[in-house]
C-alpha cells in the first residue's frame, strides 16, 4: 500500500476517533444546560445524558468511524470520572452517622440485590443483565452499573441498557418522592434518612431532599455515600464470584485464584480518593472542581453509553430487566421506610 494512502486512513482514524470523544462532549454540555431547567433539574445531569445519546442514536444515527471515540469515553473517561467521584465521599462523614445507619445501608442493599436477581430470573432475564441492573439499584445507579461490567465482562449493549433502566427508574423514584413528601409521617431528618437509603443516584437524593431543607439533604447524602462505600467490596466479590463461574464453565482455565481475578484498579482509586478527602489533603476550593470534573466525565459517559443503545434491543432485552428494577424499587422504598420507622429515625 502507498505510504501516502497509509497516512491518510491513519489521518481519517484520528479524526474519526476525535470526532468519537466530541459527540459526548456536547451531549454531556448540553445535558448540564438541560439539568438547569426547574422540571428537569430533578432528572439531573447524568440521566439527562443518557437519554440525549439515546434519542441521537434513534433519529440521526451512529456512524461507524465514530466507534473507537465513544467507546474510550464509555470506559476509560467513565473510569476516571469514577476515581474522582471518590472525592464526593468522607469517611469520617459515615462514621459519625452511627451504626444505624450503617445498618439500612447494608440491609437495603443486601435486600434488593436478592429481590431484583430473583426478579430478573422469573422474568428470563440475561443473568449478567439481571445482575448489573441488581447491583445499580442496590448501590448507586448507573455509576454503580459501568463499575461491576468489566467483573461480569459484560457487553456494552448489556451496560447501556442496566444504566438506561436505573438511571430512568430513579428518576422516576425522585419524581415520586417530591410528589408524596407532604405525605410521609416522618421527620425531616428521617425523610433524608429514607431517600439516602432508597434512590439510585446522588443527584436524585439531592433532588428529592431539597424541600425539606439542607439538614435533610446533608443527612440524605451521607446515607446514600455509605451505600456507595459498599460498591468496592461488591465489586471484588462479584469478579471472584464471575471468575469462578467462567473457570468452571472452561476447566482447561485452571483453577480459580486471587490473582486470576481481575481488579477493579479504578475502583481502589475511588476508596483512595475517598481516603484523600477525609484527611482533607487537598483543599475544598479544588476538591469542589474535582468533583465537577468528575460528574461530567460520567456524563460523557452516560451519552457514550446512551449512543450505543439500540431502542429495539432495549425492547427485546430491557423490558424484563426494567419490571424487575421497578417492583425492586418499590420493595426498597417500602423496606427503607419501615426501618426509619423501626430504628426510631423518623
Amino acid at each position: 500500500m502507498h505510504p501516502q494512502l497509509i497516512v491518510h486512513m491513519e489521518d481519517k482514524k484520528k479524526l474519526g476517533f476525535a470526532l468519537g470523544i466530541a459527540l459526548p462532549l456536547t451531549l454531556a454540555l448540553l445535558a448540564k444546560y438541560v439539568s438547569t431547567f426547574p422540571f428537569l433539574c430533578i432528572m439531573g445531569q447524568l440521566v439527562i445524558a443518557i437519554l440525549l445519546g439515546m434519542i441521537w442514536r434513534a433519529t440521526l444515527g451512529v456512524p461507524g468511524y465514530l466507534t473507537p471515540g465513544i467507546a474510550f469515553t464509555s470506559k476509560k473517561l467513565l473510569r476516571y470520572g469514577i476515581i474522582l467521584l471518590g472525592m464526593r465521599l468522607s469517611l469520617k462523614d459515615i462514621l459519625q452517622a452511627g451504626p444505624k445507619v450503617v445498618l439500612i445501608a447494608l440491609v437495603c442493599i443486601g435486600f434488593t440485590i436478592c429481590i431484583v436477581l430473583t426478579l430478573a430470573k422469573l422474568f428470563k432475564v440475561e443473568s449478567r443483565l439481571g445482575l448489573l441492573t441488581a447491583c445499580g439499584t442496590a448501590i448507586c445507579g448507573a455509576a454503580a452499573v459501568v463499575a461491576i461490567a468489566p467483573q461480569l465482562k459484560a457487553s456494552d449493549e448489556e451496560t447501556a441498557i442496566s444504566a438506561a433502566t436505573v438511571a430512568i427508574l430513579g428518576t422516576l423514584f425522585t419524581l415520586a418522592y417530591t410528589l408524596l413528601y407532604p405525605f410521609f409521617n416522618v421527620t425531616l431528618l428521617g425523610y433524608g434518612i429514607f431517600s439516602g437509603a432508597t434512590l439510585h443516584e446522588i443527584a436524585h437524593v439531592i433532588a428529592a431532599t431539597a424541600p425539606a431543607g439542607k439538614s435533610a439533604v446533608d443527612l440524605a447524602v451521607i446515607v446514600k455515600l455509605t451505600r456507595v462505600t459498599m460498591l468496592v467490596p461488591v465489586a471484588v466479590i462479584i469478579g471472584v464470584w464471575a471468575n469462578r463461574k467462567e473457570r468452571q464453565a472452561n476447566p482447561e482455565a485452571g483453577p480459580s485464584n486471587w490473582r486470576s481475578v481481575p481488579v477493579p484498579w479504578f475502583i481502589l482509586g475511588f476508596l483512595l480518593m475517598s481516603t484523600v478527602n477525609t484527611l482533607q489533603i487537598i483543599p475544598e476550593a479544588i476538591t469542589d472542581k474535582l468533583i465537577f470534573a468528575a460528574y461530567f466525565l460520567i456524563a460523557m459517559a452516560m451519552a457514550g453509553l446512551g449512543l450505543n443503545v439500540d431502542l429495539a434491543a432495549f425492547r427485546r432485552m430491557g423490558l424484563g430487566a426494567f419490571g424487575a428494577g421497578l417492583i425492586g424499587s418499590v420493595l426498597l422504598s417500602g423496606l427503607g421506610f419501615l426501618l426509619v420507622k423501626v430504628l426510631n429515625l423518623g
